[in-house]
């Protein structure tokens, strides 16, 4: 009888551990939908999403072990309420015929956080860089960090063979173009050293507004910079208050890039022109942040991408902070990224045509 107790005792536990673990789950899954001023704690809950799904994938596991059905039930219905995310994060595996693509009619466009091309002042990076482009046939490149003493000032003549039209917004960004630039608009988000920008490209008659967005980063790794010239120092910090200087810059982080958003997507819907809207938004998919920019877009990689998409190259944080959305006019025919090592991000790819 003793050990019966203590195993019914186990299983009610794990029960509701469940319980607690679903309603976390849900409450994650549309943490994106309100903003992060004033509801903080379930706007943190989306950054945990890929954790809580893994728990509820072991949980289910173990009921389908122990044969209680029922109990089965509870996991399988929160998993499945969050196939939208997981879509967000890996697709199917199909097949991506990128030369067949290329070679059908369409415009194909490249997102890419260079870092300054590593402050590298021969240009070699840069003369890659645009070797890469060459490559995978891109007709539009946006650039984040983007920084003309260490990139494309020092071989402007061979951007502008391949690219002829080019506007600058400020100086970490950039849009280059084959095809004719009629109109561009810069973005300073105040506050803040990251800014935006859109081009309007005649693409073969078609008039496009391509904006080109780097929002606020998270704040942890310069909180994690300052920590170590502290303790290079030799000055000690206390861990409690090295922990409350990360939580403070992620969510004010989160609600400068909140604000952000709310700002492109009242842009956004001004234009008189399908948009593509790419660039580093610096948050994780089901965001407030995602959810803003996106609207009633659609999501490249969702449409036409394959596999596991994560575009921030730290092997520690595996996330998808890149993206690339576009109007309903349009189109997706590939989605994809290549494994370029010069920044700490990868180049986001895709191609479209008119629907």
């Amino acid at each position: 009888m003793g050990k019966l107790a203590v195993y019914k005792f186990g299983a009610m536990m794990i029960l509701v551990v469940q319980v607690i673990l679903a309603v976390f789950t849900i409450v994650a899954l549309f943490g994106g939908n309100v903003t992060p001023v004033g509801n903080t704690a379930r706007a943190m809950l989306v950054y945990a999403l890929p954790v809580l799904i893994l728990a509820n994938v072991v949980i289910a596991f173990y009921w389908l072990i122990r044969r209680k059905w029922f109990y089965l039930l509870i996991p399988i219905i929160v998993v499945a309420c969050c196939l939208p995310y997981i879509g967000t994060l890996w697709q199917p595996l199909r097949s991506l015929d990128i030369k067949a693509a290329d070679a059908q009619q369409g415009l194909k466009i490249a997102t890419y956080n260079v870092c300054m091309f590593n402050r590298e002042t021969s240009g070699f990076i840069a003369q890659d860089v645009l070797a890469e482009m060459k490559r995978q046939k891109v007709d539009v490149l946006c650039i984040q960090e983007y920084n003309e003493v260490s990139g494309d000032k020092v071989n402007a003549d061979s951007y502008k063979e391949y690219f002829p039209y080019m506007v600058m917004g400020r100086s970490d960004m950039v849009i280059f173009s084959r095809f004719p630039i009629k109109g561009n608009k810069t973005f300073t988000f105040e506050d803040t050293n990251q800014s935006a920008m859109w081009a309007d490209i005649d693409f073969k008659g078609n008039m496009l507004r391509v904006f080109n967005v780097h929002l606020e980063t998270t704040g942890i790794n310069r909180t994690k910079h300052q920590a170590d010239k502290y303790q290079a120092k030799g000055m000690d910090i206390a861990n409690n208050r090295l922990m409350q200087a990360f939580f403070g810059n992620y969510v004010m982080g989160m609600m400068f890039r909140s604000g952000q958003a709310i700002e492109i997507s009242n842009e956004k819907i001004k234009s008189d022109k399908p948009v593509i809207l790419c660039g580093d938004f610096n948050d994780v998919p089901y965001s407030y942040v995602y959810n803003t920019m996106l609207g009633n877009m659609v999501d490249g990689f969702k449409e036409c991408g394959a596999g596991f998409m994560r575009t921030f190259r730290e092997p520690k944080k595996p996330v998808r902070i890149d993206y690339i959305f576009h109007d309903e006019a349009l189109k997706g025919l590939t989605y994809y990224k290549t494994d370029m090592t010069y920044s700490d991000h990868f180049p986001v790819f895709m191609k479209v045509t008119f629907n």
